[in-house]
């Protein structure tokens, strides 16, 4: 695979100011297939530098100009969506249709979104005898993760240069390549020198100096609950603005009034989408008491069709294989029955964990009720509603979530739980809607208006 030997620094690709590089390992080979630089706090201080440069010209430049140039970037995605599909199979392991229809294809759609958005958001309005101005929070520091890896960019980049700000991006180690292809296509769209900044690099080091850089004005992370709160108190102590996306422990509702099949269907398509390692997806399912077994026979029906090594991906890396093993080694400890799947090694090479149904998970289960970011699904029971939502609401998180049944039933059902985006009978993803969680799921939203708005400040003037 295509790596670049250099950070993308001020509008040009400059030589890192340490040798040490980090492997980027193919998970469906487990062989090195490229290196990049190990940025350190000296190369994330020129990267912040040559944002805060950048910044005024950047944030005075008209909102339609703005809009150009975030259009002329998807441009310069879509014609590489090929190339973008192929790198995120190699270093993210995504089977090669997942990776065409959702990891290439999904960013364009977002980008041309705040393309739009910056042409038409009111940037300035009247209220009373006050003007009202939207202004840009300045340097963003952007900290990707691994599992989306031009998605998680684009959904964070693209918002902040619809609303003004500069940006510096520190993307997952697993999987730098996606994020140098990223910068290519900003130099080909003509963004001026410093408006983007790339500094690969491991987290404890490149993306802790990014987050305590004085330089840097909103950090934007989406990862583990565990490192986000790091970052929370991080940005605290510098009166810093964050925006997170964290962990979830998502509940897929199933009523009484569902239509069961595709119900179960889709829950567990959600559930091994990606190798289930998707923040907001679905792992736990409740039946109700009366078609819990119905439900757990479909569930094993269609977790058989994902076969590892076709349909099912690998996981990342090794160590992320190993923590999922330990999960579902953990739910057949604590009592839960395996269905189908479990820890053994479902093929020789690669990091892949078998697509595993768990029956017989009670709420207070480890793994009822902490993010295994694995192809694992946890099928619960009820006997009423009340009991359903008590489950559902019942965990630290609250990203995601589904309801099916009748409407009326399952939008009233879906208005209680306690989470920030909810699907009702199978709805379509909506790349304009506002995504982010409630808990320990996160601070804050992505995506459309409300993504936007994440990046802007505001200031009144009063005649």
């Amino acid at each position: 695979m295509k790596a670049h030997d250099a950070m993308y620094i001020g509008g040009e690709w400059r030589p890192a100011s340490s040798s040490d590089t980090i492997p980027v390992v193919d998970p469906a080979t487990e062989q090195v297939i490229a290196r990049v630089p190990a940025g350190t706090a000296e190369d994330v201080d020129a990267a912040v530098r040559a944002a805060r440069a950048a910044l005024p010209g950047w944030a005075a430049t008209p909102p339609a100009e703005r809009a150009a140039r975030i259009a002329a970037l998807r441009d310069a995605l879509a014609a590489r969506a090929e190339e973008i599909a192929a790198t995120v199979t190699a270093e993210l392991g995504a089977p090669p249709k997942l990776a065409a229809a959702v990891h290439a294809g999904l960013p364009v759609a977002v980008a041309g979104s705040y393309a739009e958005l910056a042409a038409t958001h009111p940037f300035v309005e009247k209220v009373g005898n006050s003007t009202v101005y939207a202004e840009p929070v300045g340097v963003v520091a952007a900290i990707t993760p691994w599992n989306y890896p031009l998605h998680q960019i684009v959904a964070k980049v693209a918002p902040a240069l619809a609303a003004g700000c500069t940006t510096v991006l520190k993307p997952a180690e697993d999987t730098p390549l996606t994020a140098q292809l990223f910068a290519e296509a900003v130099h080909e769209a003509g963004l001026p020198a410093g408006v983007f900044n790339l500094v690969t690099g491991l987290g404890a080091v490149a993306g802790q100096a990014l987050a305590e850089h004085p330089g840097v004005d909103l950090v934007s992370f989406t990862g583990s609950t565990a490192v986000g709160s790091r970052i929370g108190a991080l940005a605290g102590g510098a009166v810093k603005r964050v925006a997170l996306e964290l962990g979830g422990k998502s509940a897929n509702v199933i009523l009484s009034s569902a239509d069961l099949a595709k119900a179960v269907a889709v829950g567990v398509g959600n559930v091994m989408s990606n190798s289930g390692q998707t923040c907001s997806a679905w792992t736990r399912m409740l039946v109700p008491a009366e078609r819990y077994e119905e439900a757990v026979a479909l569930a094993a029906e269609a977790a058989a069709k994902y076969a590892p090594g076709e349909r099912l991906g690998p996981l990342v890396s090794a160590r992320q294989r190993d923590r999922v093993r330990g999960y579902i080694a953990k739910g057949v400890e604590e009592g839960a029955r395996l269905v189908t799947g479990g820890p053994e090694a479902p093929l020789e090479t690669g990091y892949y964990v078998s697509p595993t149904v768990f029956a017989d998970v009670t709420p207070e289960m480890t793994i009822a009720q902490e993010e295994i970011f694995g192809p694992v699904l946890s099928i619960l029971r009820y006997e009423d509603e009340d009991e359903a939502l008590a489950i559902a609401n019942g965990t630290d998180y609250g990203l995601g979530g589904a309801v099916w049944g009748e409407e009326d039933e399952a939008v009233a059902f879906a208005r209680r739980m306690e989470t920030g985006q909810v699907d009702i009978n199978g709805g379509r993803f909506n790349p304009r809607a506002p995504f982010g969680g409630w808990k320990r799921s996160g601070v804050g939203r992505e995506l459309g208006e409300h993504g936007l708005t994440e990046y802007l400040q505001t200031k009144s003037l009063q005649f």
